[in-house]
């Protein structure tokens, strides 16, 4: 795991983005363990009904709402009060509030654009150490289903859909996002490919998550996220 804390960014902008909803327990942990080269933390309160939005906004961070659920919604409201900033970042990390990641090793994961002119990185968890129990079976098969997929129709060499992950301002906003759910990591993959971004995957570690998962923890989320990921596969196609 990364200790290089004091990555040198040469006065670019760094600002992390965090959908948040009912992460009351693990949100204040997620934010302290930024590291202090970050400009901005957003997280967006994504219609949580615990005090979420009370402990990240005491942790430090900018708390903005969107009611309607959605990751992908979530992650574009976030990235629609940055671009009416009057200075945006230079490089925009998106990063889970459930504190599964290392917040830490946000310095891997960005060294890549700042060092040697890359302007996507994915965090990828299927090439870092992993705790026991962190990703269930279907998590894992997913992945692997998905990015083979990927790697079939689109070329793309990926080994995850993992959310932690960083992008050029620039380059995120000429994709064009659109999903407003589970399909928001992958279509973002996917369109970094077919536009020809210059794209790598670091390892990161992953440890089971605070709370239950809104997504892997339900049948419900389980098959949602399933058959969106599926679809927008063939979508983009």
């Amino acid at each position: 795991m990364s200790k290089n804390l004091t990555l040198n960014t040469g006065g670019i902008i760094v600002d992390v983005l965090i959908p948040a909803f009912n992460e009351e327990r693990s949100i204040a942990k997620v934010i302290g363990d930024i590291p202090k080269f970050v400009r901005h933390i957003v997280v967006v309160n994504n219609n949580s009904t615990d005090n979420t939005p009370l402990v990240a906004k005491g942790a430090g961070a900018i708390v903005l709402d969107e009611p309607k659920k959605g990751y992908g919604r979530a992650c574009l409201t976030g990235m629609s009060y940055l671009a009416s900033l009057p200075s945006p970042p230079d490089i925009l990390v998106f990063l889970d509030g459930d504190y599964s990641d290392y917040p830490e090793q946000m310095t891997d994961v960005i060294e890549p654009i700042i060092g040697k002119d890359y302007d996507m990185v994915i965090g990828s968890r299927a090439k870092g150490s992993r705790e026991s129990g962190s990703m269930t079976l279907p998590q894992v098969f997913g992945n692997w289903l998905a990015t083979s997929l990927m790697k079939w129709i689109y070329k793309t060499d990926y080994s995850d859909l993992g959310p932690f992950r960083a992008i050029r301002w620039q380059k995120l906003m000429e994709l064009g996002m659109e999903d407003q759910n589970y399909g928001w990591t992958i279509e973002m993959q996917i369109k970094a490919a077919k536009s020809g971004l210059k794209s790598t995957e670091v390892p990161v570690d992953y440890r089971k998550r605070i709370g239950v998962s809104k997504v892997s923890g339900t049948a419900k989320g389980v098959f949602g996220a399933g058959y969106k990921i599926l679809w927008t596969i063939w979508r983009y196609r």
